[in-house]
């Protein structure tokens, strides 16, 4: 099992900039963890990846050159800087991992197997 707790959401200013983390307890031999979000209405979207043995790193379009996913030495902690937010950024922001996900799944939500509860970031116009 792995425990997944996302925290840093909250209402900005578009231009402005938030903080993700999402910490990671139990058995925490993920292939893959990422970052997802799903406004009211839509299907959940990738926002970005990172291949944890080899820290590659996968942004979707709309997000790349404005947002930075890391992890800290640990390796129990992946965040998501946001920058230069948009109205059209606001959704609820899920972490996800995945114990055998492959590259050709890493962008999909059915390559995870644990999901933490998410967080909503709100971006005001």
């Amino acid at each position: 099992q792995v425990q997944l707790v996302e925290s840093g959401g909250g209402l900005v200013q578009a231009g402005g900039s938030l903080r993700l983390s999402c910490a990671a307890s139990g058995h925490t031999g993920s292939r893959y963890m990422a970052w997802f979000r799903q406004a009211p209405g839509k299907e959940r979207e990738f926002v970005s990846a990172i291949r944890w043995s080899g820290g590659q790193l996968y942004y979707a379009d709309a997000v790349k050159g404005r947002f930075t996913i890391s992890r800290d030495n640990a390796k129990t902690t992946v965040f998501l800087q946001m920058n230069s937010l948009k109205p059209e950024d606001s959704a609820v922001y899920y972490c996800a991992a995945g114990l055998r996900t492959i590259l050709s799944e890493a962008s999909n939500p059915r390559g995870y197997d644990y999901w933490g509860q998410g967080t909503q970031v709100t971006v005001s116009s």
